[in-house]
């Protein structure tokens, strides 16, 4: 199948056209957004370390009128305030159940499958693949969310993997050179 070259490993053409259509981004946090790992202190206080690329990439695509939603199982204020800092506007935190709070927000937003990606890195986050015609596994997911997935990025969760997916979003809308600002 024919390839097209990104600033990250080509894909193929068929997903980077699909690409063009996508309109919410659904995404895990622990895994994706960080590494996965969670610091504990003596005190019970709780760490998470989160990429400012990929919070740059974030607000990007918030520029072009596509609309990001976590899904997370944890519960925690960390989560709350890094996402809104990023503008993000669906913020679902205690979540055992991702695939009906996928399918919710899809309906509620009143798009379509083909409208929807969503990123994730284990077991739990099939359930947002199932509402999403781009499925995307960061590149340290579980194997089986990777043979779920029709896109593994080049990049490990934490690391930069969103930003990986938000620029390939911008390049296919031809956007990727028109979005500037800070990073956060």
């Amino acid at each position: 199948m024919e390839k097209v070259k990104t600033l990250y490993d080509p894909i193929d053409r068929g997903l980077f056209e699909q690409l063009k259509n996508i309109k919410l981004l659904l995404c895990d946090v622990d895994g994706v957004f960080s590494d996965g790992r969670i610091y504990l202190g003596n005190k019970g206080e709780e760490l998470k370390a989160f990429h400012t690329r990929d919070g740059y990439g974030i607000k990007a695509l918030g520029k072009i009128g596509i609309s990001v939603a976590v899904i997370t199982g944890r519960q925690s204020a960390i989560v709350q305030h890094r996402m809104e800092a990023l503008n993000v506007p669906h913020i679902i935190q205690g979540c055992e159940e991702k695939e009906s709070a996928a399918h919710t927000l899809v309906s509620q937003l009143n798009l379509s499958q083909n409208e929807v990606a969503a990123i994730g890195d284990d077991m739990p986050d099939l359930g947002m693949f199932a509402n999403a015609a781009v499925r995307i596994a960061v590149a340290d997911a579980h194997p089986l969310v990777k043979h779920n997935a029709n896109w593994v990025t080049s990049i490990r969760g934490g690391f930069g993997a969103v930003r990986e997916v938000c620029d390939t979003l911008l390049q296919a809308n031809d956007k990727l050179h028109a979005i500037h600002g800070a990073s956060v």
